[in-house]
């Protein structure tokens, strides 16, 4: 039986939004939570402003995650992969002790 062009293409833009919204979703439950072991070691905060500042001296107002030089995404990215978490997504917003200012 031979599928006509229509078919093919429908098909094809089904499989390919299919495979989209799974990538997507699969992401989205990559964020890095803070009652992670990997997180309480390093300090990990999704909102630098609520970091413990008496425990973690070296942290300054101003250092987020989204200007680390180890935020692996955009600066207008709301949350990004970080090495430091096994590439599990961060918040811009956040902040661990392993932060260092981007060159």
């Amino acid at each position: 039986m031979r599928k006509s062009r229509r078919t093919f293409m429908i098909t094809t833009a089904g499989v390919a939004t299919g495979l989209s919204l799974s990538r997507l979703a699969f992401a989205d439950g990559d964020k890095v939570s803070e009652v992670d072991s990997t997180a309480r070691a390093l300090g990990y905060r999704t909102d630098a402003t609520k970091v413990d500042k008496a425990k973690y001296a070296k942290y300054a107002t101003g250092q987020v995650c989204g200007n680390c030089m180890f935020y692996q995404g955009k600066s207008n990215d709301a949350f990004a992969p970080c090495p430091m978490f096994g590439g599990k997504q961060v918040a811009a917003k956040g902040w661990c002790s392993a932060y260092s200012k981007k060159a």
